[in-house]
């Protein structure tokens, strides 16, 4: 069992900042020590954690598990210590926000305004934008994502899975009929979100995967002009529930195909690192992790 702390914090240090080096050099220790840590941490594991070479390193795949492992317990060391004096912290100065766009206009901005209500010396930068975008390069301190996390360096907070669904304008089904079956999509105009060349749409009933054929009419790169299409009768459109839960409220959307549908990507709450998180970033993410559970339908 490993209990010292340093030598997870020297591990993490590592992988952070590229070379043992320059981890030294932040930690304030000794190229020396900090390679005599890392050379006794792998023997106590009995598997290689870093492949090096002369002039990079790279995290063999038991390190890059071990280092997922890592962050977490590291940060939850920090969270404990945190939790003794954040009520002593005034949460204050810039915070970045990112979401997808439809997203964030949907559900984020409300987020945002009663959290700087409560903190009103904190400023708040949001940013949407569909495109994927790189947190660190970016400077973003917490983002809403869809999708599983790659990037071990990152945490990520699970806040709901969503499903996705099919429906169109009430108008469509009048001039065009309600498809019965999915074998019947391929004649009618589809909506497909995202650039993509997809011609086929999966859905699961009973557990079990249907692949259709489809026939799309509109390609849109963005999911509320795509929304906005479908309104208008131009066609199926197949979107998660929480996009078009308003629409469907209101009866501008409907159903189609009530019986089929497919499981959405995960939604999850990102920060770039668990270690040294300002008060801010952390109390965000609490604040729009409750909040988002609350709303989502």
């Amino acid at each position: 069992m490993i209990d010292n702390i340093l030598d997870l914090s020297i591990f993490a240090r590592v992988v952070q900042t590229g070379s043992m080096t320059d981890a030294a050099g932040e930690l304030d220790l000794s190229l020396a020590v900090v390679s005599k840590r890392m050379a006794a941490l792998e023997d106590r594991l009995g598997v290689r954690l870093l492949n090096r070479t002369t002039r990079r390193q790279s995290l063999t795949q038991e390190g890059a598990r071990f280092h997922q492992r890592c962050i977490r317990i590291l940060a939850e060391v920090q969270d404990a210590e945190a939790d003794m004096t954040d009520s002593r912290t005034s949460i204050a100065g810039l915070l970045r926000v990112a979401a997808p766009r439809g997203f964030g206009r949907r559900y984020l901005s409300g987020i945002v305004a009663a959290f700087q209500r409560q903190h009103p010396a904190l400023c708040i930068e949001l940013s949407l934008d569909d495109a994927f975008v790189d947190l660190v390069e970016s400077s973003i301190d917490v983002a809403l994502r869809f999708g599983n996390l790659n990037d071990s360096s990152m945490i990520a907070r699970h806040v709901a899975t969503g499903y996705r669904i099919m429906c169109a304008s009430p108008g469509y089904i009048e001039r065009h009929g309600a498809p019965l079956t999915p074998e019947d999509l391929v004649g009618h105009a589809c909506i497909v979100y995202r650039a993509d060349s997809t011609r086929h749409w999966v859905f699961e009933r009973e557990g079990k995967a249907v692949t259709a054929a489809i026939t799309p009419t509109f390609f849109c790169n963005d999911g509320d002009a795509a929304q906005g299409i479908a309104r208008e009768g131009g066609g199926i459109f197949y979107k998660a529930l929480w996009d078009v839960s308003e629409d469907l409220d209101h009866g501008t959307l409907v159903r189609v195909l009530p019986e089929y549908s497919a499981p959405g990507e995960p939604l999850q709450v990102v920060y770039p690192h668990a270690l040294h998180l300002s008060p801010r970033v952390r109390q965000f993410a609490e604040f729009a992790i409750e909040r988002l559970r609350a709303q989502l339908p």
